[in-house]
């Protein structure tokens, strides 16, 4: 649990946190985010308060929350990677489960699921490729 600074709204520190590990990379662009019962055993603080922190993270577009399926970092904004020439392509698209995915999500080998594939180009080179995959909705 990382040490509070006092003066500061908890929500406030819980949210520096969160947003340190989106920003370095801990969590990367797609990852679902702990549960909010995760947040709140790990940061001892209420369920309000980590919502609070999180919807400052949603307001500064470093997250996105998905009813029923949880909050999920966001990829990076063009323009908010140190290279100003950096650009953010997504392509979204349906495929079948392999073994590996069926295994992954508890399903049966063929179901569909829905790839989503974020890449983030700098000064005509790939910097990164993210690749989701969810059940659809």
């Amino acid at each position: 649990m990382p040490t509070p600074h006092y003066g500061q709204p908890r929500y406030r520190t819980i949210a520096d946190e969160l947003r340190h590990r989106i920003t370095s990379g801990a969590i990367p662009p797609g990852t679902l985010l702990p549960t909010e019962s995760a947040l709140t055993a790990e940061f001892r603080a209420s369920r309000g308060t980590v919502r609070q922190a999180v919807a400052v993270l949603r307001e500064e577009r470093l997250v996105t929350t998905e009813h029923g399926r949880g909050t999920y970092a966001s990829p990076p904004q063009l323009g908010s990677e140190q290279n100003a020439s950096s650009e953010t392509q997504t392509r979204q698209r349906l495929l079948t489960a392999d073994p590996d995915l069926a295994a992954l999500f508890g399903v049966e080998v063929g179901t569909a699921l829905v790839e989503q594939e974020i890449i983030t180009r700098t000064a005509r080179s790939v910097h990164m490729v993210v690749r989701t995959y969810r059940l659809p909705r």
